[in-house]
């Protein structure tokens, strides 16, 4: 993710992109599901090509109206939406390819080491497993909520946007009672099992460091700096390559 950032040209992003859907195909995810969770976005996207396309100065290609739209803008703002693209990319081909125990064992594994200066590694890991494990409970509680308080007419889907906001409380007021609820009950129910942290703790699988492992690192490693380094020497690749033609 820190990698994209670094990037500016978008010609190597949709590189890092084509990539991702390549690893994407390998690991057995459907292409098409990988595309429809990108159309969550596009409003976002949309937005900033826009804005990136009218505020950057440089050489003027067109005008809408009295703005002024500049090839500098059109590049930075194509390379902004890929940016959000390919974040989004990334995110579901992790949380599609991973289960939700193996990501907080491996956040435990990774922190593990900070357990010296005090950081509770277990602790971080439980957390984000239990959040994990109630994002669907929530936002079916959520759509619960939604659809009674629709029986009961209110505005949440039709109506100026300052009503459908008001009406959004009703929502948000009962969907946070209910985590609560939910946290209280859990709490509870870990109490009543003994629990008292992590010290002692044992796992029935534990994660073990394999071949395919280190290649998986290194073809990350390589690939970052692949792209990093294609971006600072674009122009002289091209002229390399158009030279051997």
């Amino acid at each position: 993710m820190l990698c994209l950032f670094l990037l500016q040209r978008w010609e190597i992003l949709l590189g890092v992109g084509t990539v991702l859907l390549i690893f994407g195909v390998a690991a057995g995810v459907p292409l098409g599901y990988l595309l429809r969770g990108l159309r969550l976005i596009w409003i976002l996207a949309l937005f900033t090509f826009i804005f990136n396309a009218v505020l950057t100065p440089g050489q003027v290609c067109f005008q809408i109206g009295p703005a002024d739209v500049t090839w500098e803008g059109l590049h930075r703002g194509v390379a902004m939406a890929l940016r959000f693209f390919i974040l989004v990319l990334l995110t579901s081909l992790l949380s599609l390819t991973t289960s939700p125990i193996l990501l907080t064992d491996a956040i435990e594994k990774l922190l593990s080491p900070l357990k010296i200066v005090g950081i509770p590694a277990y602790e971080l890991a439980l957390v984000a497993t239990i959040a994990l494990r109630f994002v669907p409970t929530l936002a079916q509680e959520a759509d619960t909520i939604m659809k009674t308080q629709l029986a009961r007419g209110a505005s949440l889907d039709r109506g100026p946007l300052n009503v459908r906001l008001k009406a959004l409380v009703s929502v948000l007021v009962p969907l946070f009672v209910s985590a609560f609820r939910y946290a209280d009950d859990l709490a509870l129910a870990m109490e009543s099992r003994c629990y008292r942290g992590g010290q002692g703790r044992t796992r029935l699988h534990e994660l073990k460091f394999h071949a395919r492992d280190l290649a998986a690192a290194v073809i990350g490693v390589v690939c970052i700096f692949a792209s990093i380094w294609g971006d600072k020497y674009f122009e002289q690749i091209c002229l390399s390559f158009a030279g051997l033609l």
